[in-house]
């Protein structure tokens, strides 16, 4: 009878715990800027969803007639150096940025979280081997690194976001293992553990629920530093390979446009930039609910 009530108290204590981690997500104080970013990021995911049923022109068909058009003229955001629309390249481009930024935080965050999750958990060996392992993929120039990813797996869209993916796993793995730290000293934890709860069980069912939402909270601020990477190498002519638009192409090729017609470039950079601040600021509001602090990592 007594451990029938003790294993109910941790079930409510774990309950309790997860129910308050989502009130603090969908609870009130986020404020207009919070749902302002948020629409913002809803509305580039579905452009990137829904490209090809939208009503724009083709993204990659050069009319030469509208060469260089600017904005709210026969393009509603202007074209580029080939006539080719501008609107329907930017939405076509949230695809690739998108996709990219979903994969490689995806594989960083399953991966990375997983050691960070047993580094934290079972300390010792196992965890001063692999945090010295990650400084030193962290000491490493990330761009030498990623163009070497990149010239050795090709520039696909598949290996691109393997390759930014990998570059993400030291950072989880710190994130990961300092909640870890802290989730272990809790009562359920404890509990869990002195009735003789398995590894795994406690790992799935006391640690993973307390961990994932702060993992997801920093998820979002590593996808506006995906798409700003993303766009580098696209800047650098190594992203996906053309006619396929991205915001870091369109970039690169409207810079030679600068003095004569500065939308080709100014375009895709606010795009871009309102999409990074809206992830980055949504991303910091949900990490602040969590105390996901550098000092803890």
């Amino acid at each position: 009878m007594r451990s029938k009530v003790a294993d109910s108290s941790v079930v409510r204590s774990r309950a309790q715990g997860f129910s308050a981690a989502a009130r603090q997500v969908f609870g009130r104080g986020f404020g207009p800027g919070f749902w302002i970013a948020a629409g913002w990021l809803l509305l580039v995911a579905l452009c990137a969803v829904f490209a090809d049923w939208l009503p724009v022109r083709d993204p990659i068909d050069p009319v030469i007639a509208n060469r260089l058009n600017g904005p709210l003229t026969t393009n509603i955001l202007g074209a580029d150096g080939l006539g080719r629309d501008i609107l329907a390249r930017l939405v076509h481009g949230a695809r690739v940025s998108v996709v990219i930024a979903l994969t490689a935080v995806s594989i960083g965050m399953v991966i990375g979280g997983t050691l960070g999750i047993l580094a934290g958990y079972f300390r010792g060996h196992f965890e001063r081997g692999l945090m010295a392992v990650l400084d030193v993929i962290l000491a490493f120039p990330w761009l030498v690194l990623l163009l070497a990813l990149v010239a050795f797996i090709g520039q696909s869209l598949a290996a691109i976001s393997v390759a930014i993916g990998f570059l993400w796993i030291p950072a989880y793995a710190r994130v990961a293992r300092a909640n870890t730290l802290s989730v272990v000293q809790r009562e359920y934890v404890l509990a869990a553990r002195a009735m003789g709860a398995s590894t795994l069980r406690i790992l799935l069912r006391e640690v993973l629920p307390n961990v994932i939402l702060p993992v997801l909270a920093y998820g979002l601020v590593a996808m506006g530093l995906v798409i700003i990477v993303e766009s580098a190498l696209a800047f650098l002519g190594l992203s996906v390979e053309a006619p396929q638009p991205t915001w870091g192409g369109m970039i690169s090729e409207g810079k030679r446009h600068l003095a004569t017609a500065v939308h080709v470039a100014l375009v895709p950079s606010i795009t871009m930039f309102f999409t990074v601040l809206s992830l980055n600021y949504v991303g910091d509001r949900l990490r602040s609910r969590f105390d996901v602090r550098e000092s803890n990592l």
